[in-house]
């Protein structure tokens, strides 16, 4: 029998994949110590024409993740990794700072030219790349790996969700134009300025999501109408199928002309209501102003595509029968289900009420007395006062005293307040009275006295020792202030200059002595008045010789 040849054993063969795997399954049924294992590897070391440390070390390296890009991938060679950031950060800020409305911005190619050609300034001071540094290619990549590209700079931060613990805790309220757009006969038309919008009031309660709406003709979000829509809102309902009711404590609405309104404000207050308005958008925060209406423009969308497109059948005549016809659609949408729990949103509000109950809402007269805004005016001699056009006649007694005038937004009647005391209700006049029903005017209480006192005044008199003194001696100075003495300070009077301040003030003057210029005199002269003012400069003096001299000469 021939002689068995020894194998030749190659270290740089690996076993397969699948030989691997399945060794690590037998090895995986033995304990860590078993002799047995030793065979194992021994065998499949024999089978496969490998050692023993290779098959161990093809084991160890079998489920070792293996880099399928170089060690130095991302890292830029000719800039070191903290200056490409820098010049990154500054990439990202030039393209925020240049971004409009419509997200058009600086692009990264003309970035990386402003960087070289002139710099950019920033708080450490001035950044200039050198030329031919930066490239676009290597910029946007350095931006997207290190989360700076444009896209996500300009993605808005995420959402945080928030849900009131109990029923009308939070309200949210907006209003929206109905896709009806105006109704055939509107209940109300202002003269001149058309059919009015039909707008459309939602108020969503927070923690259920049971929602109250109505139609309203307006010509514009205005508080009188926003008024009107949350009284019926926290007022009883006529149906039994629709209990939602009460003043809510919190408030949440859009910034717009309602939530700006001094007499909204008022009312809320007068009710215990807080307000909250939107958080405007910021570009600096990442900030959208649409974020926080979810839950009052989702019904919206719901009446608009399951309520109002019904209208292409059947069109209300006014607002009162769409709001009839809404009644019956809020039933139905607050029966649906809840978006978190297994019940309905009437369901959760009923069950999520407050121990103590919901607060009631007011009549409607005391919530016409909240909407009253206070004004200052004068009253006319006539005792009247005029209000947007109408006139009023207040009480006599008030005509040319400046009152407190209490004008609301639901009635037609004006409240005065004087000194602590309200008169009224006043209607508006209607004019003044005819010839023949003039009866002669009845005086007040206040105004009899009045009159009192001026015919008083009329009967008073006063003895003539009252203004001339009479016999009565002058009152003496007190004891210490008799033998002070008076200092007195002379007046500072002007002194008088005796010289003159400069020679060429003294020029000025022979000049006007001898009524004409210097410079036409002749050069004896000339010398004589230079040499007189390099002696003296005193007035007297100097006009006496001058005078001397020129009568000697004989020039008068």
């Amino acid at each position: 029998m021939a002689e068995k040849m020894p194998r030749i054993v190659d270290r740089s063969k690996r076993p397969p994949g699948e030989a691997l795997v399945d060794l690590r399954r037998r090895l995986a049924l033995l304990s860590p110590r078993d002799p047995a294992r030793t065979v194992v590897i021994a065998r499949a070391a024999e089978a496969y024409g490998v050692s023993v440390w290779t098959i161990y070390r093809a084991l160890r390296e079998l489920t070792r993740p293996k880099a399928v890009r170089r060690s130095d991938h991302g890292t830029t060679r000719a800039v070191p990794a903290v200056g490409m950031e820098r010049y990154a950060e500054v990439v990202a800020a030039l393209k925020i700072r240049t971004t409009n409305k419509k997200g058009r911005h600086l692009s990264t190619a003309r970035a990386i030219r402003l960087l070289e050609e002139d710099g950019v300034e920033t708080p450490e001071g001035l950044v200039r790349a050198p030329v031919g540094l930066l490239k676009r290619a290597t910029v946007d990549r350095v931006l997207r790996a290190s989360g700076l590209d444009h896209a996500r700079v300009v993605r808005p931060i995420a959402a945080v969700r928030f849900q009131a613990r109990r029923s009308n805790e939070l309200w949210h309220f907006d209003m929206s134009p109905s896709d009806l757009k105006q109704v055939e006969a509107p209940l109300w038309v202002e003269p001149g300025r058309g059919k009015p919008t039909l707008m459309l009031f939602s108020a969503v309660d927070d923690r259920s999501g049971v929602v109250y709406d109505e139609y309203r003709c307006v010509y514009g979000e205005d508080a009188e109408s926003a008024l009107r829509f949350l009284f019926n809102a926290m007022a009883p309902k006529p149906e039994p199928e629709l209990p939602f009711q009460g003043i809510p404590a919190t408030l949440y609405m859009d910034n717009g002309p309602v939530s700006r309104s001094k007499v909204f404000q008022s009312v809320m207050g007068s009710l215990g209501v807080r307000v909250l308005t939107h958080m405007p958008p910021s570009q600096a925060e990442r900030r959208t102003p649409a974020r926080s209406k979810g839950k009052v423009e989702r019904p919206f969308r719901t009446i608009k595509e399951v309520h109002e497109t019904l209208y292409h059948f059947h069109k209300p005549k006014d607002e009162a029968e769409a709001n009839l016809w809404m009644r019956r659609a809020l039933v139905t949408y607050n029966n649906g289900d809840h978006r978190a729990e297994p019940h309905s949103r009437i369901e959760d509000w009923l069950k999520h009420l407050p121990p103590n109950g919901v607060r009631a809402m007011c009549s409607w007269e005391r919530f016409c007395a909240f909407a009253r805004e206070p004004e200052r005016r004068g009253i006319a001699g006539d005792a009247t006062v005029s209000v947007e056009g109408a006139s009023y006649e207040v009480e006599p007694e008030l005509a040319g005293e400046t009152v407190t005038l209490w004008w609301g937004l639901f009635d037609q009647e004006l409240f005065v307040e004087f000194e602590g005391k309200r008169f009224g209700p006043y209607q508006p006049s209607r004019g003044a009275i005819p010839l023949y029903r003039y009866r002669k005017y009845q005086k007040s209480r206040a105004e009899e006295r009045l009159d009192k006192v001026v015919r008083l005044a009329d009967q008073l008199g006063l003895p003539r020792a009252a203004v001339s003194g009479g016999d009565r001696p002058l009152p003496s100075l007190p004891p210490g202030a008799a033998s002070t003495q008076v200092v007195r300070m002379p007046f500072p009077e002007p002194a008088a200059e005796i010289a003159f301040p400069t020679s060429l003030a003294a020029r000025l003057a022979i000049s006007v002595q001898l009524c004409r210029p210097l410079g036409s005199l002749p050069e004896p002269d000339r010398a004589f008045i230079d040499a007189l003012l390099a002696e003296t400069l005193d007035r007297n003096t100097v006009a006496a010789r001058v005078r001397e001299h020129f009568r000697i000469a004989g020039r008068g």
